[in-house]
């Protein structure tokens, strides 16, 4: 595999010397020294939207959304151009979970040997959290599964708080002239975060309710624990299952009733089929279908049109509001 990588970046490499500057692609990079300006390359949404924070203002920089088709960071696979403007670009910046397993590889045929790589599960140490299965959750008994650690580190404020600042720091090392800019723009977005996060303590502790049940998979790990919420859901946040069995149904079903729920949850995109079977199996049969958005299917299109990271923590918020009534 390693192999093929490094081939189809030689590949690359040599018809870009041929052609020139001919990509048609808006988000294709050149390396630093072509370009004149600092190339930062981002996995997923939110470590797309932090940087774009960060750097507004700044004239110099080319900054890139890998996953820009809103494809789910789980599915996710880099074509040939997207190891090139790894490979050509200064900072580069991604989640480290399971999913980006592929990013080794692509590491290796690096041409900036002066690049910085910021891998944020890494920044967090500690506490990156293990996925866990919780009662009722479609797998939950199943033998010999290793451990994994949960990647969706992105849906706590606090974590985006932390993350962003190491960001901006490392953005302030590599383009000292634009350090003052980098350090005031994050310090304004952590007020920001910081504000949204003392929003989000707010409703939860004026909240009677502080059980989250999701007919779908659970990215939201990282946000319950912040705020001391419990959950019950479908599949864990990484699972591939997309089919709960009657037993899952019925177990969630249960809990509905048995804690009142008026609320079941589900994540963007889900075409709510277990939600509802879990409603059509509870006694009263008229709980609301609401949904979270893990942030994960923003399009570069949606980002540009003023889709953020906050305006869509703000979204949840709102969500979470209604849930724990």
């Amino acid at each position: 595999m390693r192999r093929l990588w490094v081939l189809c970046l030689t590949l690359v490499l040599t018809v870009s010397s041929l052609t020139g500057c001919g990509a048609s692609s808006a988000q294709t990079a050149e390396t630093s020294e072509e370009s004149g300006s600092l190339q930062i390359v981002t996995t997923i949404f939110p470590v797309y939207d932090w940087a774009r924070e960060i750097l507004a203002g700044s004239d110099n920089v080319t900054l890139i959304f890998l996953a820009d088709d809103g494809v789910d960071m789980h599915s996710f696979q880099p074509t040939v151009g997207d190891i090139l403007n790894i490979s050509t670009c200064d900072l580069f910046i991604y989640v480290g979970g399971e999913s980006d397993q592929w990013v080794g590889d692509a590491l290796q045929g690096a041409v900036n040997e002066e690049m910085q790589v910021i891998n944020l599960m890494d920044v967090l140490g500690e506490d990156v959290q293990e996925e866990e299965r919780v009662e009722g959750m479609e797998g939950e008994d199943d033998d010999g599964e290793e451990a994994e650690y949960d990647e969706h580190i992105w849906l706590s404020l606090r974590n985006a708080e932390t993350l962003s600042g190491v960001i901006a720091e490392t953005l302030a090392e590599i383009d000292p002239e634009h350090a003052e800019l980098y350090t005031e723009n994050a310090a304004a977005y952590t007020e920001e975060l910081s504000a949204l996060d003392s929003s989000y303590q707010e409703v939860v502790g004026t909240s009677a309710q502080n059980t989250l049940l999701f007919g779908d998979r659970f990215p939201f790990r990282y946000l319950v624990d912040d705020y001391g919420l419990s959950y019950y859901a479908a599949f864990a946040g990484c699972s591939s299952e997309t089919e709960a069995s009657f037993e899952t149904i019925v177990f969630l079903a249960e809990k509905v009733d048995e804690l009142g729920l008026g609320s079941i949850l589900t994540i963007e995109n889900s075409d709510q089929t277990i939600a509802t079977a879990i409603q059509q199996n509870t006694q009263d049969k008229n709980q609301q279908i609401l949904t979270m958005h893990s942030m994960q299917s923003v399009t570069l299109e949606e980002a540009e049109a003023g889709t953020t990271y906050l305006s869509l923590a703000e979204e949840n918020l709102e969500v979470l509001r209604e849930a724990l009534k």
